[in-house]
């Protein structure tokens, strides 16, 4: 999944736009759904223990690979759940493309507080969202 917003705040400024047109949770369910059937999915070999996510209720994969933006980082992803996909690709928009020091400047946790995801999360969906977070941040990490 590549982004066309120049920063993860410019993602993020669309992203809250999105949320705020959607009337109720219901609508912003089926939105995150959506977004999750539209991920490209990962091809079998690389959903294996090293793009495991652990912590998540799911089977949770990400992938984390150079992207043709020098020095940036791309993620991709995929889940046996449709609604875990639908999280994945929110991190995605905001992740993906990338440069470690942005993502790891970048509050994803009050920023998806902002927007009330993990409040509308069972909390073992939570842990597993925060378990993806922590992972994109391992990578920027070890990239940065």
């Amino acid at each position: 999944m590549t982004t066309d917003h120049a920063t993860i705040e410019d993602a993020a400024s669309d992203m809250r736009e999105d949320f705020a047109f959607l009337e109720d949770w219901e609508a912003r369910y089926a939105h995150i759904i959506d977004l999750g059937k539209a991920l490209e999915p990962l091809s079998d070999s690389e959903m294996n223990e090293a793009n495991k996510v652990r912590g998540c209720a799911s089977q949770v994969w990400l992938v984390s690979e150079p992207s043709d933006i020098p020095g940036a980082l791309r993620f991709r992803g995929g889940s046996d759940a449709i609604l875990v996909s639908g999280l994945i690709a929110l991190l995605l928009n905001l992740y993906s493309d990338r440069k470690p020091k942005d993502i790891l400047t970048f509050d994803a946790k009050a920023f998806f507080h902002e927007l009330g995801v993990d409040e509308a999360l069972s909390p073992q969906r939570s842990n597993g969202f925060h378990a993806m977070i922590a992972r994109i941040n391992a990578e920027a990490e070890a990239a940065a």
